[in-house]
This record gives structure tokens, sequence and C-alpha cells, in this order.
């Protein structure tokens, strides 16, 4: 019971943490929900992985005939993983998690 409860405290703690990274990337006033990224130019914005990141996805984009909507959700996901391991900015490997998250559904 111990050990759950330990597991449920890093959880919250880790999750709290990327909620707050989004929330200043998001430039977000207290009390706003950070983590509606709207629009897709604030994705842009906000995403915004790095150069080696940029490419992969839209190289994967192209390569997996991506719409608009699914390179942007994409791009969010990669915000997130970026934010859940602590970076400031998303790298390729941020990207590629995301990519094979959105494989992995489409295939489901």
């Amino acid at each position: 019971m111990v050990g759950e409860e330990r597991c449920a405290w890093r959880s919250e703690r880790r999750c709290g943490a990327a909620r707050s990274r989004r929330a200043r990337a998001a430039g977000a006033a207290a009390g706003e929900d950070e983590s509606r990224i709207g629009r897709p130019r604030e994705a842009d914005v906000v995403c915004q992985p790095d150069a080696a990141g940029e490419a992969l996805l839209r190289e994967a984009g192209e390569r997996f005939g991506w719409s608009a909507r699914a390179y942007y959700r994409v791009l969010k996901v990669t915000r997130t993983i970026a934010d859940l391991a602590g970076v400031e900015v998303p790298g390729a490997g941020h990207v590629a998690e995301a990519v094979q998250y959105r494989r992995a559904l489409s295939v489901a």
C-alpha cells in the first residue's frame, strides 16, 4: 500500500511540474487553462520542436499522409511528452515517440 501511495505521489508531482512548464511555455496567466492550445498558430509557438524534431515531424506527416489536424495533434502530444520528460524544447526523440503513438492508434 505504501509503495502505491508513493508512486501516486510521484506521478502527481511529475504531472504538476509538466503543467507548470506548459503554462510557462504558453504564457498562461494564473488560473487559465493552460492545457488548451486551440489554434494551430498557438501550437506552432508553444509546441515548436528543435530543428531535428521539426524535420522528423514534417517527414512523418508527408510519409503517412496526415491531415493538418493530425499533424497538430502529434505536435501537441510531442509537447506533452517533452513536458513530462522535463525538457523545455521538444527534440527528435519526443517527436518519434508521438509519431509512434499516432501510428499505434491508427492501426488499432
